[in-house]
């Protein structure tokens, strides 16, 4: 008991960079939103939107948690990557059942966010 209560405040600062991570990610998504009903933006441009809101926010996620830790920020950075990229796959998952990118689509999401968080943990 004792042991899980020291590793808690550990954890803390990964909890709030992928509240960051996601707020930042809801924030964009409202604006590319709006672009897409004032521009009519095609869907080959509202999907690189997409996928710089994901690069974009692990990145500032992963920058903001080894900024926050100081040590093995790389794997702070990759770690808050793959918790971005399960918890976006499972609410997909829920919202839609099915696999709707495919696992092309699937696969590249996880190497982009685990690479954009560790890239921000190795710039932190």
């Amino acid at each position: 008991m004792e042991r899980s209560e020291k590793q808690l405040p550990k954890l803390m600062p990964l909890v709030k960079g992928l509240l960051l991570a996601y707020g930042i990610t809801g924030i964009a998504l409202l604006i590319l939103a709006f672009l897409v009903f004032k521009m009519n933006l095609d869907e080959g441009r509202v999907n690189m939107g997409i996928i710089g809101i994901y690069i974009l926010s692990c990145f500032l996620g992963g920058f903001f948690v080894g900024r926050k830790r100081g040590e093995q920020k790389f794997l702070w950075g990759m770690l808050l990557g793959l918790l971005y990229f399960l918890l976006l796959t499972g609410v997909s998952a829920l919202t839609e059942p099915g696999l709707a990118s495919g696992w092309k689509g699937l696969v590249t999401s996880f190497v982009m966010c685990m690479g954009a968080g560790m890239l921000g943990g190795m710039f932190s």
